[in-house]
């Protein structure tokens, strides 16, 4: 190779270094493929779902989800969803804390996973894909241990409706005292959140992976991570340790790291506010705070 070519080949391999370099600092600055979503109990409106559901694709609100077994009338949010619209993307079951899949009673158990097969049904009827579910509860009459073996026995039980329908069956982390240690530090992981879904061990199981909900016990980006592929959907939301539970972005989320996680596990889907709601002002508001730190738009 000449003085020539060799000055050649090394700018126009410096240029495509430039360029690829350029071109991945421009993909971690572009708004993350996420749809945005609030929960529809928290919209304070008007009774009639169609001009909620209007409101809300007005706004700019890629869709909504519902409670079932009961909250919405179903007939009537599908009806509003096709005319303005507005996707509903999923349900979530709105007696597991209440009628547990974890309960002592086994007759307790079979009306929890009854609700369950309820709400399957009817995401599917309004077009939605999931089922969010809280599976047990550690307390004075159950033990982590005994939530685990009962909330997989039932859930196991509803696998083969949730494959008949497609409909995923997600698991949310909440504050149950399950999968994690309630007294424990502020650096848990998510290993037995994971080993949970793994045991399940069906492709209609999967993590709902609430990003606020855990900050008290451990890192978000750091769940985010570890569950992986396990993630199906999202719950936002933001914690602090001075104000516990508030607006999306004034607690101590981490959301640059968030937002870099979910580069790193390639997510693509919905995320869903689950924050105080209100009326219009107070959602729009609410999507602009999800615009700003989940999605990294100015």
């Amino acid at each position: 190779m000449n003085m020539i070519d060799r000055r050649q080949f090394l700018q126009t391999t410096a240029l495509a270094a430039l360029g690829f370099i350029t071109t991945l600092r421009a993909q971690d600055s572009a708004p993350l493929p996420i749809k945005l979503s609030l929960k529809f109990n928290m919209v304070k409106y008007d009774a009639d779902l169609a001009k909620s559901f209007a409101m809300l694709k007005e706004l700019g609100y890629d869709g909504v989800e519902l409670d079932s077994p009961g909250g919405q009338n179903k007939v009537e949010a599908l009806a509003a969803s096709k005319t303005t619209g507005l996707p509903i993307h999923g349900v979530v079951d709105s007696i597991h804390w209440r009628t547990r899949l974890s309960d002592p009673d086994e007759a307790v158990r079979e009306k929890a996973l009854q609700g369950l097969l309820t709400a399957m049904r009817e995401s599917k009827a309004v077009g939605g894909t999931s089922v969010l579910l809280v599976p047990a509860v550690v307390d004075d009459k159950t033990t982590h241990d005994q939530a685990w073996q009962r909330s997989i026995e039932q859930i196991r039980k509803a696998l083969p409706l949730a494959q008949e329908l497609q409909i995923h069956v997600l698991i949310e982390n909440v504050w149950n005292q399950f999968l994690y240690d309630p007294k424990g530090s502020n650096n848990q992981d998510a290993s037995l959140l994971c080993k949970y879904i793994d045991e399940i061990d069906s492709p209609w199981v999967g993590s709902y992976f609430d990003i606020g909900n855990h900050q008290k016990f451990g890192k978000p980006g750091a769940w985010i991570r570890q569950l992986g592929k396990r993630i199906v959907k999202l719950d936002c939301k933001d914690w602090g340790v001075k104000g516990g539970f508030g607006k999306i972005g004034e607690g101590d989320v981490d959301w640059a790291d968030v937002r870099a996680a979910l580069r790193e596990i390639k997510y693509q889907g919905w995320a869903t506010a689950e924050v105080a709601g209100g009326g219009p002002e107070v959602c729009k508001e609410i999507l602009q705070q999800m615009r700003k730190h989940l999605l990294g738009m100015a």
